[in-house]
């Protein structure tokens, strides 16, 4: 009875683990030519964007930044960057655990 109540509270435990929202990171490395004034990052199973992580900071052409992504479920995210020029680089499906973002005028989004 009691190893029953045991392993009980232990798949307890580890299932609240697993269903605690993480902490994720992902470095944003501007290689475009320009300034990136806005930087928006919403999760892949979302159709809208959130707010512009950088505030009121510009990422200068050659620099990079890490942008710190808390309290999410899943470590896929869409990521869109716009430029001094207002246009945009987007990236989809972005698994922040396993890639960074270098972004280049060759992933300018088509019509921009």
């Amino acid at each position: 009875m009691r190893l029953k109540q045991l392993s009980v509270a232990c798949m307890m435990f580890c299932l609240s683990a697993v269903a605690t929202a993480a902490e994720y990171y992902v470095d944003i490395k501007n290689k475009t030519g320009v300034d990136i004034y806005f930087v928006y990052v919403s999760p892949q199973s979302t159709t809208d964007w959130e707010e512009d992580v950088m505030e009121e900071d510009i990422l200068e052409n050659g620099e990079e930044i890490r942008i710190t992504l808390t309290n999410y479920d899943d470590p896929m995210f869409d990521i869109k960057l716009v430029d001094e020029n207002d246009k945009s680089y987007t990236f989809y499906g972005v698994n922040v655990e396993e890639r960074d973002i270098v972004a280049t005028k060759k992933n300018m989004d088509k019509g921009d």
